[in-house]
């Protein structure tokens, strides 16, 4: 793997701004060691190389020696319990009396302001139109699949006529498709008859339910599905436990969908972001992104519509025959020359360490 180690920050935490129990952010494991996993869980060790190599970006320092301070916990844990946000914000003023910014990361489905000024923010969801100037996206990480799944080698696929397109995951029955074209179509005549604001916004679930209907009405393309009335094909309990043996098989089962397809569907869940498209890329597979007005990593450097079969919110019922166009300009080698650069993509800017190995890049120093 290929990583950057050019520039090394000066970054500084404290402890003692962690609430009694609660673990620390991923980018701190380097210097804190990693927080405790569950071996029977598929995500255990996803963080490991990481935590080997992290010291070789970055420098634990004092307060006044270091160019950043990070927040030692993530913020989806701050705005649920009023007492770790009181100690935070408490972390936060110290580093702001000191002349320095902080650096907060926002691992959530919300799109929730984060109200500090001298925040630099990192975050899975929000929305492009809405971006503030100290906002950046970052991926969300799942286990290396090629190398706990596949034998650490990545599996090729040779260029199809016909491409195949797969999805593994939940997505609402087609009742429910047609139950919110009923609503729009009553929603357009109110918008016509100058009733109600006028408004084009789809709800989570309905954007992922017109792009497998299209695609499954459509010839242009084989179909690799497995569509789940449940998160995690139930695995998530109703108590927050979750069924880790259950989970071990769907994931098992989620992966090989993704390399037994050419393309896969990739559109938002309850987030504006999809965790998907992360793993997609890991596995040297070409997403089919559903942009509906998402930030991506590193946007400023990478040509993400080099990778992915880019399709806007607006053109979902063009789905397959958006596919299909991209796919008829990749000669058979450029098919295969894609997936190796998409792994690399992946091992190089998205994943723990290609992520934090780039870091720097978000900063004038």
């Amino acid at each position: 793997m290929l990583v950057n180690k050019a520039m090394k920050l000066k970054i500084f935490s404290d402890r003692s701004f962690l609430p009694k129990g609660m673990g620390h952010f991923v980018m701190l494991y380097p210097f804190w060691g990693k927080n405790p996993e569950n071996e029977q869980d598929p995500n255990t060790g996803r963080f490991d190389h990481y935590a080997e190599i992290g010291r070789s970006f970055f420098k634990m320092t004092s307060l006044k020696e270091a160019e950043f301070a990070i927040l030692p916990l993530a913020w989806e844990h701050v705005i649920r319990n009023e007492a770790k946000r009181d100690l935070s914000m408490s972390f936060v003023k110290e580093v702001k009396r000191a002349g320095k910014r902080v650096i907060v990361f926002f691992w959530s489905d919300s799109d929730q302001d984060i109200p500090l000024d001298n925040a630099v923010v990192f975050r899975t969801s929000f929305y492009r139109s809405k971006r503030k100037s100290n906002e950046f996206a970052m991926p969300a990480w799942s286990e290396d699949f090629v190398e706990k799944y596949l034998g650490g080698r990545l599996p090729i696929r040779l260029k199809r006529t016909k491409p195949i397109v797969g999805f593994c995951g939940s997505a609402p029955p087609l009742k429910v498709l047609l139950m919110w074209k009923l609503k729009n179509i009553l929603r357009w005549g109110a918008n016509f008859m100058g009733i109600r604001k006028k408004t084009t916004s789809k709800s989570p679930p309905i954007i992922r339910a017109i792009a497998l209907h299209a695609l499954s009405r459509s010839p242009l393309v084989e179909k690799n599905f497995i569509i789940r009335d449940r998160f995690l094909g139930g695995a998530l309990l109703p108590d927050g436990r979750e069924n880790l043996t259950l989970k071990q098989k769907v994931r098992l089962e989620y992966v090989q969908n993704i390399v037994r397809s050419d393309y896969i569907l990739c559109a938002r869940g309850a987030g504006n972001y999809s965790y998907r498209l992360y793993e997609t890329l890991c596995c040297g597979r070409i997403p089919v992104f559903i942009d509906t007005d998402c930030v991506l990593p590193y946007d400023l450097d990478i040509k993400w519509k080099k990778h992915c079969v880019w399709i806007d919110e607006s053109e979902l019922p063009l789905v397959a025959e958006k596919v299909v166009e991209f796919h008829k300009n990749l000669s058979p080698q450029d098919f295969i020359d894609l997936q190796y650069e998409n792994r690399k993509l992946w091992e190089n800017w998205l994943s723990p360490e290609g992520f934090f190995a780039n870091f720097h890049r978000h900063f004038n120093l």
